[in-house]
C-alpha cells in the first residue's frame, strides 16, 4: 500500500511547561527525504520573559493518518497554505484536540497560563498587543502565497488554501482546510471544508456553511463562475454558473419551486450547474430558474495580483 507522506524542517516555539505552542515550516515538501541540511534554521535564543525556546524540528508525517502532535498538525496546515495540498485532501481529524490554545501577540506566541504577568514584563520592554487567543494563527505570519491579496490579515487562518488571483476583501474570511481553486473574489465567509471554484464571487456578507459547528458531514463546494449575492448564504453545493440572489439563504431543506411548478427540497439540486436561486417578491416562495446565455465575469484588473 502506498503511503502519502510529507517532510519539513522548521522552528518550534516550546514553552517551558506547556510544550510546543507553534511550528513554522518555511519549505515543506511532499514525500520523504533524508536531507536535513538545506532548510535547517540556525539556533534561536531562549525568551526568558515568555518562558519559551526556539527549537529546530525535523518532521515526517503520514497524510492519511490523523495529526499526532502539534508539529504534525502545523505541517498539515502549512501544506494547505503553501498550496501543496488542496482542501479536504489530507486527514485533519482531531486537530482541535491536538492544537493548544495560544495567546498570539506582536512579540510571538505565549502560553495562556500566567499571561498577565508575562504581559506586564513585556510592557516594560516595549509595547505589546494581543492579536487573538485561538488555536489557529493568522496565515500571513507563516505563509504568504504568491498572487493573492488579503485586505485584513486577521481574517485568514493558517491552513487556508488561496489560489493565485484570489482577493480576500476586508470583511472576507477564510477558515483552515478551505479556500479557492482559482481567481476568486472573497467578500464573505468561507467556512472550514468549503471549496470555491475559479472565477466565483462570494459577495459582501455572504456565507457558505461549513461542517464544524453543526456536526454535519456534507462538505460544500461552489463551482466555477458562481455568484453569491450580498448577505446571501448556502447550505448546499453549487455547480458551475450558478447565482444566489442577494439576501437569500438556501439550506438543504429549503423548499424550491422549479420552472415546471413542482416543489423540491434544495438538497435535490445540490451540485447542479446553471441555476439562479431567487425569492419571488410577491408570493415569497424561493424559486430556481435556469440561467441561459449569461455568465459571471470577474474584473480581471482586480485579480491580476
Amino acid at each position: 500500500m502506498n503511503m502519502r507522506t510529507a517532510t519539513a524542517v522548521g522552528i518550534a516555539t516550546v514553552h517551558r511547561t506547556d510544550g510546543v505552542l507553534d511550528c513554522w515550516f518555511p519549505h515543506p515538501r511532499l514525500g520523504s527525504t533524508t536531507d536535513t541540511t538545506l532548510e535547517t534554521p540556525g539556533p534561536r535564543p531562549t525568551d526568558v520573559v515568555r518562558s519559551v525556546s526556539r527549537e529546530t524540528r525535523h518532521v515526517s508525517i503520514d497524510l492519511d493518518r490523523p495529526p499526532a502532535d502539534v508539529a504534525d498538525a502545523y505541517l498539515r496546515l502549512h501544506l494547505l497554505s503553501h498550496r501543496l495540498c488542496p482542501p479536504r485532501s489530507i486527514n485533519l481529524d482531531g486537530i482541535f484536540a491536538v492544537l493548544p490554545t495560544v495567546v498570539w501577540t506582536t512579540v510571538g506566541p505565549c502560553s495562556t497560563h500566567g499571561f498577565e504577568a508575562v504581559r506586564a514584563e513585556l510592557q516594560h520592554m516595549s509595547m505589546v498587543s494581543v492579536t487573538s487567543v485561538d488555536k489557529f494563527p493568522r496565515m500571513v505570519d507563516y505563509v504568504i502565497p504568491e498572487g493573492v491579496r488579503i485586505a485584513d490579515a486577521d481574517r485568514v487562518r493558517l491552513g487556508a488554501h488561496l489560489a493565485s488571483g484570489t482577493t480576500v476583501m476586508h470583511e472576507g474570511f477564510v477558515n483552515f482546510n478551505a479556500g479557492t481553486l482559482g481567481a476568486s473574489m472573497i467578500e464573505g465567509r468561507v467556512s472550514a471544508g468549503v471549496i470555491i471554484g475559479d472565477g466565483s464571487d462570494v459577495g459582501g456578507g455572504a456565507s457558505v456553511m461549513g461542517t464544524l459547528s453543526g456536526g454535519g458531514r456534507e462538505q460544500i463546494s461552489v463551482g466555477r463562475r458562481c455568484l453569491l449575492g450580498a448577505e446571501s448564504g448556502i447550505g448546499i453545493s453549487l455547480g458551475d454558473d450558478c447565482v444566489v440572489e442577494a439576501g437569500l439563504y438556501v439550506t438543504s431543506g429549503t423548499k424550491i419551486t422549479l420552472p415546471d411548478g413542482s416543489i423540491v427540497k434544495a438538497a435535490t439540486l445540490s451540485g447542479q450547474s446553471g441555476w439562479l436561486y431567487l425569492r419571488d417578491s410577491v408570493s415569497g416562495r424561493v424559486r430556481a430558474a435556469r440561467r441561459t446565455n449569461s455568465t459571471v465575469e470577474l474584473n480581471p484588473e482586480l485579480h491580476r495580483n
